[in-house]
């Protein structure tokens, strides 16, 4: 199966796709750009000698940015995406580890560019992948805090849509406000959007004051958004009530009580969190509690089972489960534990199966959405040459989630880097949001039994 096609099935023909950006995109539009681009994609050299060709994207948010992922599926290729905000030394590292084929990106002029590469053999069994019928790769922490790249075939995708609506609930003609990275957000949402026939509407996701006139103007039934955009809403000056928007759903990363309270006090709905995981989808929804318990991170829906482990760790399984991790390659069934997938969340599960975050037994750094590997900053730090250890770890924030800090044991106490030489030797390899924000000298760090460093 392919999940563009199911989606073309619908019939959505004349409703409206996507609304931004000073215009409306039909379906009917929507897919005739789809055809076009893919006739492009398919055209490639890839083609002729993959199976399944792998092919980055890497776009700003916005209608292009779902036209050229939508034709990368449809040419049947697997659609990867590559985050616009990673430096040049992290993309580079991406391309090589998903061995892509080809990339595309935005031209000065508003058209796209291909760029083919030659990339050197797969370090993960190509055959072996290509029979999984994948669609999209996206790298995220895996279960052991390290980045791998986690594979979702087209049939992962379409359970994944269907078992997400039986909580959001969304249907032809319905309009979402959209504010998340795609390239970090798109399977169980943009993907779920238009197999729905619903409206995605695109806004500038740092302009409160655009973001609430886009929901009041086009009377839009639901909110999808980070705590941030939450908070950033609640204290918009011309602000108040929404009659349409019938849910505000919060991910990405925890949802600070005082964020929930601001916002329900200014516009009279409470925010529903939502528990998504890469690995997963969307496995908990809070449509229970979001007025009385607006941290829980909800209960789980329909087809998916929770339980803790003896230590306290979430334990999901149900319907869309990633199909492997590619980098290295783990196939799904060597890395659940008899079915299950060990999420790396403390929680506490209460007799109606609500689900409260109690804390993190890995190491990932979430900033605002963004998933921040502290083993990928230590590496950064530990190649300076006045630096001979570090170690990374999450400050709490009461918007942003968390972000980072780290400890650094010099090479020489006489020779202390500064501050800024330090952040300015970040920056060459490391996206902003994953720069140390207070570094601090330390005399040692301490290390585990096998000689790894142990965590805060």
């Amino acid at each position: 199966m392919n999940i563009v096609s199911e989606i073309r099935r619908q019939c959505h023909g004349s409703r409206i796709a996507i609304q931004g950006e000073g215009m409306e995109i039909s379906f009917d539009a929507l897919f005739h750009q789809v055809d076009e681009i893919q006739k492009s994609i398919r055209a490639c050299a890839c083609f002729k000698t993959q199976a399944r060709p792998r092919i980055g994207i890497l776009f700003p948010n916005g209608s292009a940015y779902i036209t050229t992922a939508l034709a990368v599926l449809d040419a049947g290729a697997c659609f990867v995406s590559i985050p616009d905000e990673l430096t040049h030394v992290e993309r580079t590292a991406l391309i090589e580890r998903t061995a892509l084929d080809l990339v595309i990106t935005p031209s000065e002029t508003g058209g796209l560019v291909f760029t083919e590469l030659s990339p050197p053999a797969p370090d993960f069994p190509v055959a072996e992948f290509e029979a999984l019928n994948p669609a999209f790769v996206r790298f995220s922490s895996g279960t052991t805090g390290d980045s791998k790249g986690v594979v979702l075939s087209h049939e992962s995708l379409m359970e994944r849509i269907l078992t997400a609506n039986t909580g959001l609930r969304l249907a032809p003609g319905d309009r979402v406000l959209w504010t998340l990275p795609m390239a970090h957000h798109f399977a169980v949402t943009i993907i779920l959007y238009l197999y729905h026939g619903v409206t995605t509407v695109l806004e500038t996701p740092h302009k409160p004051e655009l973001i609430f006139r886009a929901a009041r103007e086009l009377r839009t039934n639901l909110f999808y958004g980070s705590p941030f955009h939450f908070a950033q809403l609640a204290q918009c000056g011309e602000a108040g009530p929404l009659p349409d928007l019938r849910m505000a759903i919060s991910t990405a990363s925890a949802l600070p009580m005082e964020v929930a309270l601001a916002f329900e006090k200014r516009f009279a709905l409470p925010i529903t969190q939502a528990l998504g995981i890469i690995e997963i989808g969307l496995p908990l929804l809070n449509t229970k509690h979001a007025k009385d318990q607006p941290t829980a991170l909800g209960q789980p829906l329909s087809g998916y089972e929770i339980k803790t482990a003896t230590d306290g760790e979430l334990l999901i399984k149900g319907p869309g489960m990633f199909d492997a991790y590619l980098s290295p390659w783990q196939p799904r069934a060597k890395t659940l534990r008899d079915g299950w997938f060990a999420t790396g969340d403390i929680v506490e599960i209460d007799a109606d199966n609500t689900v409260t975050m109690r804390g993190r037994s890995k190491s990932l750094i979430n900033v605002g959405g963004m998933k921040v590997f502290p083993e990928e900053i230590e590496t950064v730090l530990d190649a300076h040459p006045a630096i001979r250890m570090s170690r990374v770890f999450a400050q709490h924030h009461p918007v942003l989630g968390s972000f980072p800090c780290a400890e650094i044991v010099p090479a020489d106490f006489s020779l202390m880097p500064k501050l800024l030489e330090i952040k300015s030797w970040c920056a060459a390899s490391l996206a902003t949001y994953k720069i140390p924000i207070r570094i601090e000298q330390v005399n040692s760090i301490d290390l585990t039994a096998n000689g790894k460093v142990k965590r805060r």
